[in-house]
């Protein structure tokens, strides 16, 4: 019995913004002495860049079928697709220099100095698929 492991890469989306603009609506508004284009607004997708967290699925489900495709024809079964999931974080932390001291004359704290934070996020995603195949005989 021999099996065969394949990857199958998920890629990132491509991310859009609506953008507006003003173009000639191919007719004229007459004037005295010439003629005016009249203008339409008109709104377009247009490719902002590569999502950091969103995955194609349409092109991972496309390049799945191709890799199936391919294993089948050399004669293998798909015994298990296997999900690869990754992440990324990122956070932000200040210090802005907090002191406190014990004051012995009133028995109590005294506080001094300016403010501390910290903030962070995370997320998960689809990096890949793994295809476990057996050779039929």
């Amino acid at each position: 019995m021999e099996n065969k492991v394949v990857l199958v890469k998920a890629h990132f989306a491509m991310e859009y913004e609506e953008v507006s603009r003003r173009v000639p609506s191919g007719r004229y508004e007459k004037g005295l002495f010439s003629q005016k284009p009249i203008m339409k607004t008109v709104t377009e997708q247009v490719e902002k860049g590569i999502s950091k967290s969103k995955i194609d699925s349409e092109r991972l489900a496309s390049d799945l079928q191709d890799a199936i495709n391919d294993l089948n024809v050399q004669g293998y079964k798909i015994r298990q697709i296997l999900p690869i999931i990754s992440g990324d974080y990122d956070y932000l932390y200040s210090n802005e220099g907090i002191s406190s001291s014990y004051s012995m004359f009133t028995g109590t704290e005294e506080v001094s100095g300016g403010a501390s934070f910290g903030l962070g996020y995370g997320y998960s995603f689809t990096d890949s698929l793994i295809i476990v195949a057996e050779k039929q005989t």
